[in-house]
């Protein structure tokens, strides 16, 4: 598995796999993923088998405020049914966290409270549980937790 940058020729993939995943918790369409792939601040990655090959996964995060008091945020990250509990969502995680890490930014995500995989592989990431957001998916009225992972520098090369 690789990741790598996602690409405009990605995106019907993403839809479907959004689809696939979240079907009860108005999936993004193609539109959204196009708006979200074009905006400056933030940073899409896919994962996938081997390079020029289809989305087996992917993710988002966005950098905003001001240069020296930047924040970052997670918009999505999902692998495909067939590929998870192979380190994917961890390989995408970790380039999420770079961008973090390259800008000195605390990073703030949300994830359903039922979604045991997924908070173990945030708080292995470093990230706590900030507060609980009550019926924050919707339709189906599922909550989220807050988490938040403080800031880190990026650690210098050799």
């Amino acid at each position: 598995m690789i990741v790598d940058a996602l690409t405009p020729r990605d995106l019907p993939r993403c839809a479907e796999l959004e689809i696939e995943l979240f079907a009860g918790d108005s999936p993004w369409p193609l539109t959204g993923f196009v708006s979200e792939l074009a905006a400056p601040h933030n940073r899409y990655f896919a994962l996938r088998e081997a390079p020029d090959e289809p989305v087996a996964g992917y993710a988002g995060i966005s950098v905003l405020g001001p240069p020296g008091d930047h924040e970052c945020e997670v918009h999505t990250i999902a692998v495909a049914p067939g590929r998870q509990g192979t380190g994917g969502g961890r390989a995408l995680m970790d380039a999420m966290l770079a961008v973090a890490d390259a800008h000195g930014a605390p990073v703030f995500l949300e994830v359903r409270t039922d979604n045991a995989p997924a908070v173990r592989l945030y708080e292995n990431s470093g990230f706590a549980v900030a507060g609980v957001r009550r019926n924050y998916y919707q339709p189906s009225g599922a909550d989220a937790y807050t988490m938040v992972r403080p800031a880190r520098e990026e650690e210098p090369g050799p």
